[in-house]
């Protein structure tokens, strides 16, 4: 498992802040950009077409990575040593947690370091983004969220022989896939450097899962449970048929928040 770090430019960068942009989306996606960059007026953008918001946009980030290339130049080299000085642990904590030799598996993952604080990942790409602001430690620790989602889609995708496009956001494999990180997460060997767990620091998974009950009890509590008593591919075939017969009120809590309107 190799991890490299770039600068993937500001092109590419403004083209997936922008496919959180969309009319419609949901805020969970689409604020945070004026979070973090508050001289986007977020009112006005939200007064125009969606051709001409993406044009007003595409001007001032362009004007905000002029100012930060140089910091996103020294992220990548940060980030770069720290998962260096860390690889041989995650490799052999997720080997151990997928019951595959990960060392031999994605010799050419892509971390972008980027603009963008929503940090999207493309599995058929091998790649993801991370936000420049994190720190090294941070970046590492998000960084582990998404090599749990590459080795868990190859496994799942080797047992169910199903197809790449069905594990994106709104289906019920992305929700279940995004629920198990923090159960992956346990092994010391991840949650120690991983400075976003547990979730009293932060979380690795978002918040609306925290309180998320399926047939009368917290799914999480029911995930993790699952995952200490069975090997991962039986953890795999009974959490989404769990997932499955609970999928109304899985999507009633949290689609308001995770799926565009």
């Amino acid at each position: 498992m190799e991890l490299t770090f770039v600068n993937p430019g500001v092109d590419q960068m403004i083209r997936e802040i922008m496919a959180f942009q969309t009319d419609g989306e949901a805020a969970f996606w689409s604020s945070p950009l004026y979070a973090f960059y508050p001289q986007i007026d977020k009112e006005y953008a939200e007064t125009l077409t969606f051709e001409n918001k993406k044009d007003y946009l595409e001007e001032m980030l362009r004007k905000e990575y002029a100012e930060i290339e140089g910091e996103i130049i020294e992220k990548v080299i940060l980030y770069s040593g720290r998962w260096n000085a860390c690889k041989e642990q995650i490799t052999a904590a997720l080997s151990d947690a997928f019951a595959v030799d990960c060392a031999g598996l994605f010799p050419d993952l892509r971390c972008n370091v980027s603009m963008n604080p929503v940090q999207p990942r493309s599995l058929t790409e091998k790649s993801f983004d991370i936000f420049y602001l994190n720190s090294e430690k941070g970046a590492i620790g998000t960084a582990i969220h998404e090599l749990i989602h590459f080795v868990w889609f190859y496994v799942w995708n080797r047992l169910f022989h199903d197809s790449y496009a069905e594990y994106e956001r709104p289906s019920l494999k992305w929700l279940l896939s995004e629920m198990v990180v923090e159960t992956v997460m346990g092994d010391k060997r991840l949650s120690t450097i991983n400075p976003y767990y547990p979730r009293e620091q932060g979380g690795c998974i978002y918040p609306c899962f925290f309180d998320l009950k399926a047939g009368g009890t917290l799914l999480l509590d029911t995930l993790d449970e699952m995952y200490r008593n069975r090997n991962i591919d039986d953890f795999m075939k009974e959490s989404y048929a769990y997932c499955r017969e609970h999928e109304q009120e899985i999507r009633e809590h949290v689609g308001k928040e995770l799926f565009a309107t």
